[in-house]
């Protein structure tokens, strides 16, 4: 009886097999242009087998998919965005489908399947990197650093926008998409980081693409940047939950990320202000990265408790606390970084006010004034914002001061550790940048 089943699933997979094997069919097709790369995303039903290549003259990228069919052709300006210039495709061997990518140059082509996920079924992944992009990179980096080298600079605050591209992050009660939130309110901090003086945004991605988690990491490093914020809009089973959250790195994190550098100890150096570690051995090197980690973790700590303390002014917290976490983006060993969630996505009435352009400017003002907060309290040496200096005369008063400078009192006796009014001709005040919203 055993040895007749068997025979007859052997049969079935035989006169299936032709069959499954051309089962996958290629949907809805998405193209994402970031400055660094375009990315193909490709809806496929099922698991497919699949090869690439690129061909000069003209530049061209082929994709060979065993076992497919299309749904619908490529037509329409939604698939010519970066150095796409047109997708065109046609069957191939009677059984399988090649996919044509027209590009304007010449590049680097990486690809990668993801198993079903949420609202997505399988999905073929193409990134196509310009060659010369990372040199080009590279050079506006030097260039940047080599002019602001022996002159005070601007304070760096990196804003990232969680998600984005074809990973939409959590998504509302109402169809709310994550990236969109979050991207709204960061280009709303980013405005007021503009306006304040001293300070300096640089936006982690600037539209609706995705960047790798440590892309992330890398682009705020590649621009010095003095301070790492995530922003993201938190969900959960229960639509009842509800409130923002801060978090820093947990020190089980640092510990992974203090051994992962230490595996790539030519590079270590840069995380632990530039001393060589050429010199040093194992556990001496473990020991430095182990203290740069802790001092970073302390810095996002402090940092991070002056905006939640911003956020319980514009709704509820879901924690009172600074949280600690293995969040991946929070990983950089010399950049303070936090991860704001915030709000519950998942939660209809908060779903709400994320949409409401009036609540993010209240959110994104309530992190600028964390920031602020946080580097009047700990001036970055070398800084516009560290450099302004005032020197008490005869008859100055402390509202004179702060208002001669345009700050708030309160801020600027934040600054100088003030307790009263009282000031000491010839004592020294440091000014702080900007005011209280």
């Amino acid at each position: 009886m055993k040895i007749a089943r068997v025979l007859f699933l052997l049969f079935i997979s035989l006169v299936a097999g032709p069959v499954l094997a051309k089962s996958a069919v290629v949907g809805d097709v998405r193209v994402w242009a970031a400055p660094d790369h375009t990315r193909i995303v490709f809806e496929i039903s099922g698991p497919v087998q699949h090869k690439l290549f690129s061909l000069p003259e003209p530049n061209r990228i082929v994709i060979d998919l065993s076992g497919a069919t299309l749904d619908k052709s490529f037509s329409g300006s939604e698939y010519s965005k970066g150095i796409i210039k047109r997708i065109r495709s046609a069957p191939r061997n009677q059984d399988d489908l090649r996919v044509v990518l027209d590009i304007s140059k010449s590049v680097k082509a990486k690809s990668f399947v993801l198993k079903p996920s949420q609202n997505y079924s399988h999905r073929l992944v193409i990134d196509l990197y310009e060659k010369d992009n990372k040199k080009k990179v590279a050079d506006r980096v030097v260039k940047k650093k080599s002019r602001k080298m022996f002159k005070s600079r601007e304070l760096v605050i990196a804003i990232d926008a969680g998600h984005g591209g074809d990973d939409p992050g959590a998504i509302g009660y109402r169809g709310t998409r994550e990236k969109d939130v979050v991207f709204a309110i960061a280009k709303k901090l980013e405005a007021l980081v503009n306006k304040e003086a001293g300070m300096r945004p640089v936006m982690i991605r600037k539209g609706d693409y995705y960047v790798g988690l440590r892309n992330r990491i890398k682009k705020a490093r590649d621009n010095r940047a003095d301070m790492f914020i995530s922003i993201h809009a938190d969900a959960f089973r229960d639509k009842r939950a509800k409130g923002a959250s801060v978090y820093a790195l947990s020190q089980k994190g640092a510990s992974t990320e203090a051994a992962r550098w230490l595996a790539q100890s030519e590079n270590a150096s840069d995380f632990v202000g530039g001393v060589s570690l050429e010199d040093k051995d194992d556990l001496l090197t473990s020991v430095l990265l182990d203290l740069s980690m802790s001092g970073t973790i302390e810095a996002s700590m402090e940092m991070g408790k002056y905006v939640l303390d911003g956020l319980k002014k514009v709704g509820k917290v879901h924690k009172k606390r600074v949280e600690q976490a293995e969040f991946a983006v929070l990983k950089s060993p010399d950049t303070p970084s936090i991860l704001i969630e915030t709000a519950f996505i998942s939660n209809p009435q908060e779903e709400r006010n994320l949409l409401s352009s009036t609540h993010q400017r209240k959110v994104a003002g309530s992190i600028m004034n964390g920031v602020r907060m946080y580097f009047v309290r700990n001036p970055v040496p070398g800084t516009l914002l560290a450099g302004r200096k005032h020197t008490i005369a005869r008859g100055d008063t402390l509202s004179g001061i702060a208002s001669k400078y345009h700050v708030s009192l309160d801020l600027l006796k934040v600054a100088n550790r003030l307790k009263n009014n009282h000031l000491k001709v010839g004592s020294i005040l440091r000014i702080p940048s900007g005011s209280e919203s």
